[in-house]
């Protein structure tokens, strides 16, 4: 089913060839998920994307990664293109564009600590978990496993090993846990029930949990994003593929789920695209904008 030509339901068969509308979409801001949406499988950035950025560029439209990744690893990932992206990092704790701060959301440091010494007490009984704790300036984690560390290091590349995380001087964004279970079912969620009535704790991957302010997700930086640009949501294009994209696909009326969402993801976007395996992002992008085919990455 090809899309619609103004947003609204759509149940496309996101294997399909999507259509176009007959001009190209009014569309001033494109916001993207990485892990499972931007991104294949393998972490790969798709073929095309630096030709569709330049492309957006020519055109004044504004590209923004929306991701529990850190800002330094979002940066280095885009070094090509990186000039007047704005990049929504640390599930929307933290926002820049062009090295300056445009919004961001601390949270107390009594409350980091509190779940450093959570996590301490699920390891000393035997769980398998970790915590990072996210600064502006790095990521701070206690553990030396090799295996969790990995895990780290590809989300978080301005990474610390010390003594006490919860005693570093630096401006705490979130605590993100890695369970080596299932992060939804797990014993690192579960240990936080009670967190959960006064700040944002989000399932962002099959074994991250974010802990963040109540206020704090990639919906209400998008927001800000848009107050900060003069553009309004329905000048917006949105992709997502997991629970921690919900509020996010709520501030866009151009807003997509990949065809291997979650399906809490797929009920709530008002548009389907191919599956990150597939170029969903850029094929959409292209088809939308009339852009050349090239851009189209296939």
């Amino acid at each position: 089913m090809p899309y619609s030509s103004a947003p609204g339901p759509v149940t496309a068969d996101a294997s399909a060839a999507p259509g176009t509308p007959g001009e190209p979409a009014d569309i001033r801001l494109i916001v993207s998920d990485m892990d499972g949406t931007l991104l294949d499988d393998d972490k790969r950035i798709p073929p095309g994307l630096w030709d569709t950025l330049a492309l957006l560029g020519e055109r004044g439209v504004v590209f923004s990664p929306a991701s529990g990744r850190q800002y330094h690893t979002l940066v280095r990932q885009f070094a090509e293109a990186a000039d007047g992206m704005a990049f929504i990092a640390e599930n929307g704790a933290y926002v820049m564009r062009d090295g300056v701060e445009l919004h961001s959301d601390p949270l107390d440091p009594a409350v980091a600590a509190g779940i450093v010494r959570t996590v301490r007490r699920l390891v000393a009984d035997g769980a398998r978990v970790g915590a990072v704790v996210c600064g502006k300036r790095a990521a701070y984690v206690e553990s030396d496993d090799e295996e969790f560390l990995a895990q780290v290091r590809r989300y978080y590349a301005e990474n610390r090993v010390v003594e006490d995380a919860a005693a570093v001087a630096d401006e705490m964004l979130k605590v993100a846990l890695y369970d080596f279970g299932s992060a939804e079912h797990g014993v690192a969620r579960a240990s936080l029930a009670d967190l959960a009535r006064t700040h944002q704790v989000v399932v962002s991957g099959e074994h991250w949990i974010d802990v963040m302010n109540a206020g704090a997700n990639k919906g209400s930086a998008l927001r800000g994003l848009q107050r900060d640009l003069g553009v309004t949501p329905a000048q917006t294009l949105v992709f997502g593929d997991y629970l921690n994209d919900l509020e996010m696909l709520d501030a866009a009326d151009w807003s997509f789920a990949m065809a291997n969402a979650h399906p809490a993801v797929r009920a709530r976007a008002r548009h389907l695209a191919p599956a990150n395996n597939d170029n969903g992002v850029l094929r959409t992008i292209a088809r939308l904008l009339h852009l050349p085919s090239a851009a189209d990455g296939r």
